[in-house]
């Protein structure tokens, strides 16, 4: 099992737009963040996490034409606003594209997208999907077991998820947290690979900061753990210097083999 890093920043991207800091102005591409995605995939499966407003570049970019299904981990837009690309997945199909998603971020889809989530939606080139509510339990897709996780994140219903592959290796991704239910935390436990929410230094209301991610992890304990959806006050080297030796920070091209 195969994990790429599409995007490792938080809702604004990095740099920001405007501002001159060190490192929304960095030359080091580490430093260069789209929005958090990530492509989970093994020989036969491909699984997309999040259709983010930079989707059509990241699809590029790291090139990326075909995915089995999309697992959403919420409705923010940073994490849903670029549905309409999706498009291009849907052209060489003749299944509809799996969306599998929280209650919650399925109502809303249907509520932005009707267009594309109706029930007669059939021409061949929009988005053609269907929605799939995996209410918090296990699922498969392919050769790749998905098991939701239940996390608290400002006031949506927000699912971090663990990947599983036929041969046992394990990744957890979750991209925005701010506390982890008790009943959540076996779930994160001692995974192979753990990518978890760190935003920035100072505290904050709706996500984990550096040194919560860094005692969450030092609970769990990961074989590895990676720092995602981050701002623009987080500098590639200097972070990489604070964190203790088994967690790194993520960015966009990074890859997991597990």
């Amino acid at each position: 099992m195969k994990v790429l890093f599409l995007g490792s920043g938080t809702s604004t991207g990095v740099p920001v737009i405007g501002c001159r800091c060190e490192v929304c102005t960095s030359t080091d591409p580490r430093n260069k963040r789209l929005r958090s995605s990530v492509l989970v995939s093994t020989h036969s499966t491909k699984l997309l996490v999040d259709s983010g407003p930079d989707l059509r570049a990241q699809a590029l970019k790291f090139g990326f034409t075909a995915i089995d299904a999309v697992i959403y981990t919420h409705e923010h837009l940073d994490h849903v606003a670029g549905f309409d690309d999706l498009r291009a997945f849907c052209w060489e199909r003749d299944e509809l594209l799996p969306l599998y998603a929280g209650e919650g971020c399925l109502a809303r889809l249907r509520e932005m997208y009707p267009w594309a989530l109706a029930e007669k939606q059939t021409y061949r080139g929009y988005v053609r999907a269907r929605c799939l509510c995996h209410g918090g339990a296990a699922f498969r897709v392919g050769d790749i077991e998905v098991q939701p996780v239940r996390v608290i994140h400002a006031a949506v219903e927000t699912y971090g998820y663990v990947f599983r592959s036929a041969d046992g290796a394990s990744f957890g991704y979750v991209p925005d947290i701010k506390e982890l239910p008790p009943e959540s935390a076996p779930m994160l436990r001692g995974l192979d690979a753990l990518a978890m929410d760190g935003l920035c230094f100072p505290p904050h209301r709706t996500h984990l900061c550096v040194d919560e991610t860094v005692a969450l992890m030092r609970e769990l304990k990961p074989g590895r753990g990676y720092i995602t959806h981050s701002g623009h006050r987080l500098e590639y080297s200097a972070l990489t210097a604070y964190l203790p030796d088994f967690i790194s920070p993520a960015y966009d091209g990074l890859e997991l083999c597990l």
